[in-house]
């Protein structure tokens, strides 16, 4: 018996989030309307959502000893979410991300990374992650917790499925780059403008079909307000976003990958992942903040 469903392997991050008029381009400015500060990293959130929907989870990633990082233990210990993997380090500066949301929910961010960059092999504890069904992976900014990602990968019993959200950063990296974790990965979960990124094709249906090809098992296409492609290479469905008002899309994406990551753990359907992804998506961009807005299981109740 696994100990977790899933362990998340990224950055932490304390979002500094700006409500704002508009966001501003060169030369121009812009006014604040409101304030928010909470706990963030791409796969931080997925984890949370996780914990919310009652799956057993755990972290891999690092601190500083700093206001931030105590928060973001804090944050992550109050959600049900095992902290055993995460180092924490006397020097340096945890992660930060500002962030500007306008009226319609749309953002610029500007990430700090901290300490979040300076992850060794090392310092982690492979064997933690081993007691995963899945370990999910998204994007550092440097170099040095990259490179870790893909040793702990190769270092993963046959037994733990990757997951992988790469964000733009390591869409940016491209397939050569990626590889060593791309023919790992169990489900890969990029957004339309990441899988054009990496794999240089506009249409991502072409797009999903070369991770396919690399070795993938399963393809997730976040399409933002027109829901999601899904494919594995046997079934493919096209399935739609649900219909809400839309206050922040901060940390939708993570929400989407929970929802699948949920799906998967208990044995549904492709589409029905699918569906699961976009609900959990629905829900977050209603509320201020990544996790804010997050569902607990019994909000599931009405698709199960």
């Amino acid at each position: 018996m696994k100990r977790f469903d899933v362990i998340g392997f990224g950055a932490l991050n304390v979002d500094k989030l700006y409500k704002v008029n508009k966001i501003a381009g060169p030369e121009e400015e812009g006014f604040i309307k409101g304030f928010e500060e909470a706990c963030g990293g791409s796969a931080a959130n997925t984890i949370v959502g996780l914990a919310r929907l009652g799956c057993k989870v755990g972290f891999i990633g690092k601190v500083a000893n700093d206001r931030e990082g105590k928060m973001l233990l804090e944050d992550f210990r109050r959600e049900g979410v095992n902290t055993k993997g995460i180092i924490k380090t006397k020097t340096g500066r945890s992660g930060t991300v500002m962030g500007f949301v306008d009226e319609k929910g749309e953002r610029a961010l500007y990430v700090d990374p901290g300490v979040n960059d300076t992850i060794s092999f090392e310092e982690i504890d492979t064997g933690y992650a081993c007691q995963a069904k899945f370990v999910h992976l998204t994007s550092f900014v440097g170099e040095m917790s990259f490179e870790t990602q893909k040793r702990l990968v190769e270092n993963l019993s046959e037994d733990v499925k990757v997951s992988l959200d790469p964000g733009e950063l390591y869409a940016r990296r491209g397939i050569k780059a990626l590889n060593p974790i791309l023919k790992r990965t169990f489900v890969f979960m990029p957004n339309s403008r990441e899988l054009t990124l990496l794999t240089g094709m506009e249409d991502y249906v072409k797009g999903a079909e070369k991770l396919l090809e690399l070795g993938v098992k399963v393809v997730a296409v976040k399409l933002g307000g027109r829901g999601c492609y899904v494919t594995d290479g046997r079934e493919s469905h096209h399935v739609e976003a649900f219909k809400v008002q839309i206050v922040d899309t901060t940390g939708a994406g993570d929400a989407f990958c929970a929802g699948f990551l949920y799906g998967l753990l208990n044995g549904k359907s492709l589409k029905e992942c699918a569906k699961l992804g976009n609900f959990v998506a629905s829900r977050c961009i209603m509320k201020l903040g990544a996790r804010t807005g997050l569902p607990r299981l019994e909000d599931l109740k009405s698709l199960l």
